[in-house]
């Protein structure tokens, strides 16, 4: 086994898988205010209710289809009926559309985050960065895909005898990393970007992923109480007033002088 493919296939995927627990935990446990997605809906709602909806099912269809072809054995599949030409089809034709349409939200999600202003000066670093790795695997999924499955010959490349495998030797600790050896380059590099993603998710707002609002749907209902009218409640008159006794509500809010109560002896 040759240094590089033992770096990139054994070590380097351990680390990344380490880091991402390890940094999940640590940011739960020590930055819990910070871990949100600091929605900027308030700069700019109109692209972002476009863009947001198709990455965000793009990306879970295609998340489903990675788990189907990668963590399902082979022969499973074939077990129950859904052989090489079929499944081929499916996860061609379902994964290219998931895969276009998170593509497609992502570009929309990148220009509205580098040409709305309000949206770009609420840009860190952090996030360009965290962009930069998230659109990589992206994109060089659907390469892949074109390449391989598309516009490849036959039926396309059989990644469930190569990447599948040696993707779960990894998870019972007995890699094989020579199973990575012969697997075509855009596939390869397309690994590599989703490793170097998941190393780096716990330290970016990519974290609220995580967060499952189960409780949403038996949260108690929030109350509103609207308040009764009060002749004294009106809207401010342009000018100054003079203050001559307590002051029944804030101005700023519509509130009027109310003369103080005269005192009896």
């Amino acid at each position: 086994m040759r240094t590089l493919d033992a770096m990139l296939w054994i070590a380097f995927p351990y680390v990344s898988l380490t880091m991402l627990i390890v940094g999940t935990v640590w940011r739960w446990r020590h930055d819990k205010f910070g871990w949100t997605t600091r929605s900027s809906e308030l700069y700019e709602s109109r692209m972002l209710r476009l863009g947001s909806p198709l990455f965000h099912y793009g990306i879970l269809a295609v998340a489903a289809g990675h788990v189907m072809g990668l963590v399902i054995p082979k022969t499973w599949t074939e077990a129950i009926g859904l052989h090489e030409g079929a499944y081929h089809l499916v996860a061609t034709l379902g994964g290219g559309l998931a895969g276009l349409a998170a593509g497609v939200g992502l570009v929309l999600l990148i220009v509205r985050r580098r040409f709305v202003h309000g949206v770009f000066q609420a840009t860190t670093r952090n996030d360009k960065f965290m962009y930069v790795l998230l659109a990589l695997p992206v994109v060089l999924g659907i390469t892949a895909t074109l390449l391989h499955q598309v516009f490849g010959s036959g039926q396309g490349y059989d990644y469930r005898e190569t990447i599948s495998p040696w993707l779960r030797s990894l998870f019972i600790l007995q890699p094989r990393a020579d199973l990575m050896s012969d697997v075509p380059l855009a596939f390869q590099l397309h690994v590599i970007a989703a490793f170097l993603l998941f190393a780096v998710w716990p330290y970016t707002r990519l974290v609220h992923a995580f967060s499952v609002p189960l409780g949403y749907p038996t949260r108690p209902y929030i109350v509103y109480r609207s308040r009764a009218a009060d002749p004294v409640i009106r809207r401010p008159d342009r000018g100054w007033e003079p203050i001559v006794g307590p002051v029944s509500l804030d101005r700023s809010r519509g509130g009027q002088v109310r003369p103080e109560p005269e005192q009896h002896s």
